[in-house]
């Protein structure tokens, strides 16, 4: 007997509080008679030990098996009194005492064996359900070997053992669902409610499901166990006829999705809920066409396995992390010295609103200026970034100012009452197609605007001055590139009074407004194709946190006349970067979604450079920013730097008055003449008759100047 309990103990403390199934004893053979244990384990089986106690003696452990057992012994009675009719022999009482002994025991062990009371009974589950039948029937079959090898199985009839299991599993089953259908209840769960809205609860948005599958079941489960999630779903279509006119979960599959318009008018449905993520891009376009012809929202949600391997959609549970695109680790920059001239200071931003413009404000925020000031010209840009500030960020101390910059009088008085210390000129048209049929606005607010800006810089005393250049201002063939290589030439000429000026020059900024990210993830949403203009086009990229750190980082390091560029690697093919997104968004490309080439827009170029050929590469303290130091900014323009600025100056008024005749030949050759690397290319302007861009192309051809990578 003592060799027994020795090894009953060692059953228990074989398996631990989580553990799974039966687990052998550790203790060796020739140790269990005497007590002793080995020195490896002498340590750890007292531990075994005391968590099974613990386990057995779990109040809510001792409640699952007393209820057990108490059906244990109410299916053993039920079940003998079936038998025989519910009349008795004279040895009947016996009968059922002397199985109950045997009976209870083996069903405790084995369902204790199979697990049955590892799990919370309020979460039971169909698994479960099977585990409980194939643990029925086990107990019983164990129940008759223990009655056979103790001889007292020719005492009781046969079928009481079928009875028994069968009422054994009603019995525990129907237990276990009470239990749980009682705090889905409690908790708010429409578990018994799925076609009608909770009382008490408020009033729930109509949707309606596509897709009357696996992911759409799992989705109508969702939604009726999740008390927080307030949707009332009214049916399912799907395309599938044999699915027409029957039931799921108790919710009606009305049809094919053709007749959504119906479906959405006869019962108000609200939103759409797409729930096929093995459908093809054609077909996903389709219904996306369905639902826009029926001006009813609409989302698309991915399937479970999909998000199990990874493969997460672009909006259905986060946006894209951009990071993954770049093909190089983000680069991080140093902060602990930007503190030093942006604390305590009033900042002036430009563009605030943008997406550059406005991440500079949030990074701004943790430095503790004594006062933002945002400028921007969008008003809805404007407000956006001010509600941020003020009720997500909760810094207070900035005001908003609606104002262009080529308002010189406006300006001027912001400079006169606020004295910003440090100005960050982030607005600048950036769109290259647009400005090429419109150059006059590229000079208005790129050239212009810039000019106004600097010179109040410089005659307000100014410390630090960042203009947030791009790639594109290398050996321009458009004109906003033209435009920001002028806007350079501009901040190298200024007389700096005292005033530090700098630019930063950085390529495409994924996720602005901008770029072609977001273009890619609409065209991806909607079922494709994605547009890519040509199969070799390549980009330099960055994210918009890098942007704005090396905005400040190039303020902290500056000491006038630099331009600064990051080192960015190697450019990505567009065309790569395209297909990278779309398996983000857990598709193949060429099969769930197409790639389309639509051709060169007016005044790309397929690669972009971040060196002029009169540049001087030197770096800096840190290790992923570089320095440019001009030579000169390439015209002819005498060597005396105050002579320099007032022919600048001539050229800048004849350039304004040549904008101003809306006339885009004259515009272009004059941009060509201030700018010789400039190469513009043939486009027509929206005031001008195709073909009118050839009146450039009699201008002497200028021989373009060698260009030196990175």
């Amino acid at each position: 007997m003592a060799d027994l309990i020795h090894r009953k103990g060692d059953l228990y403390a074989g398996e631990g509080l989580h553990g799974g199934g039966f687990q052998p004893s550790l203790r060796p053979p020739e140790a269990a008679g005497t007590g002793a244990v080995p020195a490896g384990i002498r340590k750890s089986a007292p531990r075994r030990r005391s968590a099974a106690l613990r386990k057995i003696w779990d109040s809510r452990f001792c409640t699952m098996v007393g209820i057990d057992v108490l059906v244990f012994v109410s299916s053993c009675i039920l079940a003998t009194l079936l038998r025989f009719e519910f009349e008795l022999p004279p040895r009947g009482v016996t009968q059922i005492v002397e199985l109950l002994s045997c009976l209870v025991v083996t069903k405790v062990v084995t369902f204790h064996l199979f697990g049955m009371y590892k799990g919370m009974w309020r979460f039971s589950s169909l698994s479960e359900f099977w585990m409980l039948a194939q643990a029925c029937i086990l107990s019983v079959l164990c129940t008759i070997v223990v009655l056979l090898l103790l001889g007292g199985l020719h005492k009781i009839p046969r079928s009481i053992f079928v009875i028994d299991a069968v009422l054994t599993f009603v019995l525990a089953g129907s237990v276990r669902m009470l239990i749980r259908s009682y705090f889905a209840v409690k908790s708010g769960s429409r578990i018994i409610h799925s076609s009608c809205t909770v009382p008490g609860r408020r009033a729930a948005e109509r949707v309606l499901i596509i897709g009357a599958g696996a992911s759409g079941e799992k989705l109508l489960r969702t939604i009726i166990e999740n008390p927080n999630i307030v949707y009332h779903v009214v049916g399912f279509l799907d395309d599938d006829s044999g699915k027409h006119g029957r039931a799921l979960l108790g919710i009606p599959v009305f049809g094919p999705v053709k007749d959504l318009g119906r479906v959405v008018r006869k019962y108000g449905v609200e939103s759409v809920f797409i729930s096929i993520p093995s459908a093809s891009g054609t077909q996903m376009r389709n219904i996306v066409e369905t639902c826009k012809e029926c001006c009813i929202s609409y989302k698309t949600l991915p399937a479970i396995g999909e998000i199990m391997e990874g493969k997460i959609s672009v909006k259905k549970l986060r946006d894209v992390n951009y990071e993954d695109l770049l093909r190089r680790k983000p680069v991080r920059l140093d902060n602990e010295w930007i503190r030093e001239y942006l604390e305590d200071r009033v900042v002036l931003v430009t563009g605030a609103g943008g997406s550059i413009g406005s991440e500079l404000c949030r990074q701004l925020v943790r430095f503790n200026p004594e006062k933002l000031v945002l400028v921007d010209a969008g008003e809805e840009n404007l407000y956006g970034i001010q509600m941020e500030l003020r009720h997500e960020v909760n810094f207070q101390k900035f005001c908003c100012i609606l104002a262009s910059v080529q308002d010189r009088k406006l300006l001027e008085a912001v400079f006169a009452k606020y004295r910003p210390a440090v100005v960050f000129h982030a607005a600048a048209y950036k769109h290259v197609p647009l400005l090429e049929r419109n150059p006059w606005e590229a000079v208005y607010n790129n050239v212009m605007g810039s000019r106004v800006v600097m010179g109040l810089a410089a005659g307000y005393g100014v410390g630090r001055f960042v203009l947030v250049s791009t790639d594109k201002a290398v050996r321009p063939t458009n004109v906003m590139g033209a435009s920001k290589r002028l806007s350079e030439i501009i901040m190298q000429s200024i007389g700096r009074n005292g005033t530090r000026f700098m630019a930063v020059r950085f390529g495409n900024v994924v996720g602005s407004s901008g770029s072609v990210i977001p273009l890619f993830r609409k065209q991806i949403e909607h079922g494709g194709p994605v547009t890519v203009t040509h199969p070799e086009v390549t980009r330099y990229f960055m994210t918009i946190p890098e942007a704005a750190q090396l905005i400040l980082q190039a303020g902290a390091m500056g000491s006038g006349g630099e331009v600064f560029v990051l080192e960015m690697g190697t450019p990505i093919r567009i065309d790569d970067m395209a297909r990278d997104f779309i398996r983000l968004s857990g598709k193949e490309p060429g099969r769930d979604i197409e790639i389309v080439y639509s051709g060169l827009r007016p005044g790309e170029k397929l690669y972009e450079e971040l060196i002029t050929c009169d540049e001087d590469v030197t770096g800096t303290v840190h290790e992923k920013i570089m320095v440019l130091r001009a030579n000169g900014n390439g015209s002819k323009a005498p060597a005396d730097p105050a002579a320099k600025e007032a022919r600048l100056d001539r050229e800048l008024d004849d350039l304004c008055r040549i904008a101003r005749t809306h006339d885009p030949a004259a515009i272009k050759r004059k941009f060509r003449q201030m700018v010789p690397e400039y190469t513009p290319q043939e486009t027509d302007c929206v005031l001008e008759e195709p073909g009118c861009h050839k009146l450039l192309m009699e201008q002497e051809t200028m021989e373009p100047g060698k260009i030196r990578h990175v």
